[in-house]
């Protein structure tokens, strides 16, 4: 009998300011990649819990969740990734122990900053009537579903 694939699921917060020119980034302590902060869910975690969790270990800030923007598989790590958008409570911390950096960036530096795996979550969020499904390998997009 073959073994059903394990897949992890990770979700992160897509957080705009006041007139949606800047995003909240974090550059990761482990890679130096600047990425919507986010992380994997744990088994016992709504989506909602795990999500705000996730934000607050890695910004500091209390979110309030407010919808699905897009889901993401990259299919070498076999993560699948929710993303909503969130709304903050306050101003972020300038590091944790996971983000090295946390900054507002301009929304025209995302494809300077960020893979196209990552930047594209972004651009969902500000472009969508529905959450799109999309696929990557990590850096590069493979495939599209929705808008």
């Amino acid at each position: 009998m073959e073994q059903t694939p394990r897949h992890s699921v990770s979700v992160a917060g897509i957080i705009l300011d006041a007139d949606e020119q800047h995003v909240l980034l974090i550059q990761r302590r482990d890679n130096g990649h600047w990425e919507p902060p986010g992380g994997i869910l744990e088994l016992h975690e709504t989506i909602e819990d795990g999500l705000r969790r996730e934000m607050k270990e890695e910004t500091g800030l209390d979110v309030t969740v407010r919808h699905l923007t897009g889901v993401y598989k990259n299919l070498q790590r076999g993560i699948v990734a929710l993303v909503y958008r969130c709304d903050a409570d306050g101003q972020p911390v300038t590091e944790t122990e996971e983000a090295a950096r946390i900054a507002w960036k301009p929304l025209t530096a995302l494809d300077d900053l960020m893979a196209p795996a990552y930047a594209i979550r972004v651009t969902d969020t500000l472009n969508q009537s529905r959450a799109p499904t999309r696929a990557h390998d990590g850096v590069t997009l493979m495939t599209v579903s929705g808008p």
